[in-house]
């Protein structure tokens, strides 16, 4: 990792199963300047009863709550396609499994990254899988307290395992007075790690104010349009906030300078007009 800030295109599962979709979404977040883009990895027979399956879900794939879930899957052909379009595309892909099955099916494309949802951090067998594979991590914070990140800190420290801590709040789109990001320091402060943030809120500014604060890496859900069907479009940017955001987020450690206090050459000019009792 550098001190530029990492910025993640969160398509998850926004391709709403449609390989042109992904590929789309790809080359938006490539054409925006993203470091990055996320997929999200189930394997529905394991995240999954049957109970749940079999209830009654209206969506595009049909009337069960299995139909939904399976038709937003991609399969091992698709993923075998996307690591092919992203390798074409010169940018990092990446995704959070939500079980072992699907944690050792990414081994395959020896990604660099791994990601745990905020839905997650408190399966403390699946994080000991997690760690075990030694990749940099990204954990996101959402729906936990101090004692559910302690202790998955602790897991990741147990096997060695660099990590990135990322604030989240978990509701799809979060209202901005809920946000919370003075959190992103006192994560900072509390555990002496990077912490990052990953938004679902609606609008542009609050990832803005996130970086100002100190947040080391960025991930937001992306979408082609926000009307498309989906529980996370709607929390989603479209290709002119996004490319709006990372403009914004590039030019911020030039903002913020550093700690000196300097008189700069164009300000002594403007000095000698101004301050006329000094001459």
């Amino acid at each position: 990792m550098t001190n530029k800030t990492f910025i993640i295109s969160e398509i998850g599962i926004n391709h709403n199963g449609d390989i042109q979709i992904a590929k789309n979404l790809i080359d938006m977040a490539v054409r925006c300047g993203s470091d990055a883009v996320k997929f999200q990895k189930r394997d529905v027979e394991t995240v999954y009863t049957k109970e749940e399956l079999d209830k009654l879900r209206e969506s595009p794939w049909g009337t069960t709550q299995r139909q939904q879930k399976e038709g937003l899957e991609f399969n091992e052909s698709d993923y075998d396609e996307i690591n092919k379009y992203c390798n074409k595309k010169n940018i990092i892909w990446f995704a959070s499994a939500w079980d072992k099955k699907s944690l050792d099916f990414l081994d395959k494309y020896n990604l660099k990254y791994n990601k745990i949802a905020s839905a997650m951090i408190t399966n403390y067998d699946f994080l000991n899988a997690a760690a075990q594979k030694n990749k940099y991590t990204f954990i996101s914070t959402g729906m936990s307290n101090y004692e559910n990140i302690d202790e998955a800190i602790k897991i990741f420290k147990k096997h060695n395992c660099e990590f990135e801590l990322m604030h989240s709040v978990s509701t799809y789109p979060c209202p901005e007075e809920k946000l919370n990001l003075h959190l992103i320091n006192k994560m900072q402060s509390k555990y002496g790690c990077k912490v990052g943030y990953s938004g679902h809120e609606a609008s542009v500014s609050p990832s803005v104010v996130a970086i100002a604060s100190g947040a080391t890496s960025l991930e937001r859900h992306i979408t082609l349009d926000r009307s498309m069907y989906g529980s996370d479009q709607s929390a989603s940017l479209e290709e002119a906030g996004l490319r709006e955001l990372i403009a914004i987020v590039r030019k911020i450690p030039k903002i913020l300078g550093n700690e000196e206090k300097k008189l700069f050459d164009c300000e002594i000019e403007v000095a000698k007009k101004l301050r006329y009792w000094e001459k």
